[in-house]
Parts: structure tokens; C-alpha cells; sequence
């Protein structure tokens, strides 16, 4: 792997693990969906719009060379993860006990972006958060996403770590 002008093969690498997570993480969602009819919820679809955006900045952080792509791309993408994390513990813990997560915060998000009618079957909830509420080998689908996400923090961390050692090494 060659090194990035300004950057490093770890960073690329990096950024790479990071997109390739929260593309398997989406492509799961959607697998789940349409091949196993696991309908999402508000929730379920805004993590999924989180994971897209993530993934877009990770592409970012790949195509926009040296250290302030790295840091803007990777800060970027943190937040979202952070982001990502939160919702996938209020889809767990508050919006699964609930018979009906319409109007809420997710809903309202999902629905400003209009994805929900240009991309129905990407981005349209179908359940209710009760009813999306299921699980994988015994854990929810929502600790899942939020595990995906909280790796996506770490590398995204440890990328962020990288570029300020480059950049304190490139001002001595």
C-alpha cells in the first residue's frame, strides 16, 4: 500500500476499515430487510443514514489527500459515529418499549432529507420500533449497529491521533 502525499498507509488503511464497516453494516440492514422481511423503524433508518454519511466521509478521507482532509473527513465522521452510538441506545432502550416511534425525532430527520421518498427502500420505515425491535445469535439488532458504530469511533479516533503525531512531528 502506498503512502498518502502528506499522510500515511495507516491512515489510509484506516479510513478504508472505516468505510468498508459502515458499508457492512448498511448492506446487512438491507439484507435483513429484503431477504429475512426484518422491516426498519424511524430508528433503524436513521442509523442507516448515519452509516451512509460516515461511509461518505470515509471516501472522503481516502480522495482528499494529507493532513487537513484527514482531520476535517475523520472529525466529521466521528461525530456522526458518536451520533450513531446514541441513537442506536435510544432505539434499544427507549423507542423499542414504545408501540409507536412515529413523529419522533428519527422520523422528523429521515423525513427532512426526503430519502424516505427517493430511496423507499433504503430509507422508509415500515415498523413500529416495538415490532423492528429483534435479535442476532441473542443480542438486538440496536447494540449491533451501536458496536459497528463504536468501531467506527476507534478507528476514527486513532486516525485523528495520527494526523496531530504527523503534525507535531512536521513542526519540529
Amino acid at each position: 500500500m502506498r503512502a498518502r502525499a502528506g499522510g500515511d498507509a495507516r491512515t489510509t488503511a484506516l479510513f478504508a476499515f472505516v468505510a468498508a464497516v459502515s458499508l457492512g453494516a448498511l448492506v446487512a440492514a438491507l439484507v435483513s430487510q429484503h431477504v429475512y422481511d426484518m422491516q426498519p423503524c424511524p430508528w433503524c433508518v436513521l442509523q442507516r443514514l448515519v452509516f451512509v454519511a460516515i461511509f461518505a466521509f470515509a471516501l472522503l478521507g481516502l480522495a482528499w489527500r494529507g493532513a487537513a482532509g484527514s482531520r476535517v473527513a475523520g472529525t466529521f465522521a466521528l461525530l456522526l459515529a458518536f451520533a450513531g452510538i446514541a441513537a442506536a441506545l435510544w432505539q434499544q432502550l427507549v423507542a423499542a418499549k414504545s408501540e409507536s416511534c412515529n413523529l419522533t425525532l428519527a422520523d422528523r430527520i429521515v423525513g427532512a432529507t426526503t430519502l424516505d421518498r427517493l430511496l423507499p427502500d433504503v430509507f422508509e420505515a415500515r415498523a413500529s420500533c416495538a415490532d423492528a425491535a429483534v435479535s442476532l445469535l441473542g443480542v438486538p439488532y440496536a447494540y449491533w449497529a451501536a458496536a459497528c458504530f463504536a468501531v467506527c469511533a476507534i478507528a476514527l479516533l486513532r486516525i485523528l491521533r495520527l494526523v496531530d503525531q504527523r503534525t507535531i512531528v512536521d513542526l519540529a
